[in-house]
């Protein structure tokens, strides 16, 4: 029968896998804390700005606009998940209890599983659209709350598994040295489940920029053809490319570096770049609310009439405009279907 160790203290943990656990605010921990806390407060606000313009434009009521809330609603979780971290790390972390490390690091794991998760839900949904040639899916509001019901319920399943057992607290030979009470098998699990969903995703923008640039290579030898529905397919290829980008950019290294931890790979200094990948795979959720959002002029319109009406402004939001920019995303191209919402 294994020995377990629920009596010992974080610190215990730390020393059994040779994680610095310090005493005392250094240089770095404050630089660290502070760069934190600030991407955290502007992940809030921007998310926030998303959620509200959705809840209060009745335009915005459309299931790709329902996901966006949702991501925005994760990456939201993040920014409070990563906030809870930066007041409970450095010196701190030898003061926590067992449990609270844990709800620690779940509510790091739930949040950024639910962001991806529901990264692949957009890239699906996208897909579709595009290949249909329709504004917006014909999914019902039904399905999308099943959709983000299960979104949820995934990322909750994978944040918590490792509190209610998957951990090394009664193996100590297979801790992480990231993650000192997590075990290694997890971590591998949870990086590889993470860069499976990110191979999915790049095969559907793959897909959706090449089917694209074959309709636009197609629909330019028509003498018909609009050049508005030309600027649309651009404007849509170059939201794909920024999306896949930033997040093989911020996403990429914090994976690679957890998989490697999970392997045991004991040449790799993980512990040295640890906290930056964190950090930037916690950005990916500031960059979604900027390229999901503000590239939709009626998004970036209702923006206008929330941050007016919180600096008491007298300027006046008109719907007449708004619509008029909304029938201008919704040229019709030669065939007589709605072109694709190329802001997103």
């Amino acid at each position: 029968m294994r020995h377990c160790f629920y009596n010992e203290t974080v610190g215990f943990f730390y020393n059994n896998s040779r994680k610095e656990l310090t005493t005392y605010w250094r240089t770095k921990d404050v630089l660290v804390v502070a760069l934190g806390l600030t991407v955290s407060v502007i992940v809030l606000l921007t998310n926030l700005l998303v959620i509200t313009a959705i809840v209060i434009n009745r335009r915005f009521h459309y299931p790709i606009y329902y996901l966006l809330g949702n991501l925005a609603a994760a990456d939201l979780f993040a920014g409070v998940a990563y906030m809870f971290l930066m007041f409970h790390t450095g010196p701190r972390t030898a003061e926590l209890s067992l449990k609270t490390w844990f709800i620690r690091q779940s509510l790091l794991d739930t949040s950024l599983t639910a962001s991806v998760v529901n990264l692949l839900a957009i890239a699906v949904e996208r897909h579709q659209t595009v290949v249909t040639m329709q504004l917006h899916s014909k999914m019902s509001n039904q399905r999308v709350m099943i959709l983000i019901f299960c979104i949820w319920a995934t990322a909750l399943l994978l944040g918590l598994i490792p509190s209610y057992g998957w951990h090394c607290l009664c193996a100590l030979d297979q801790c992480s040295s990231m993650a000192p009470l997590y075990s290694r098998s997890y971590l591998t699990f949870w990086a590889i489940s993470n860069l499976l969903i990110f191979l999915i995703m790049v095969v559907v923008y793959t897909h959706i920029f090449v089917y694209v640039k074959r309709k636009m290579t197609r629909m330019s030898k028509h003498t018909s053809f609009h050049p508005r529905y030309r600027e649309t397919m651009i404007s849509l290829v170059k939201t794909v490319t920024i999306i896949l980008s930033a997040f093989i950019i911020c996403w990429t290294p914090g994976q690679v570096v957890l998989l490697l931890d999970g392997l045991g790979c004991r040449s790799c200094d993980v512990l040295a770049v640890e906290k930056y990948v964190l950090l930037l795979a916690e950005i990916n959720s500031l960059i979604n609310a900027i390229v999901y959002s503000y590239r939709d002029s009626e998004m970036r319109s209702t923006f206008r009439r929330i941050l007016c009406f919180l600096c008491h402004s007298n300027s006046k939001y008109t719907p007449t405009a708004a619509k008029l920019s909304t029938t201008d995303r919704r040229t019709l191209a030669h065939n007589g279907h709605f072109t694709v919402d190329s802001s997103i």
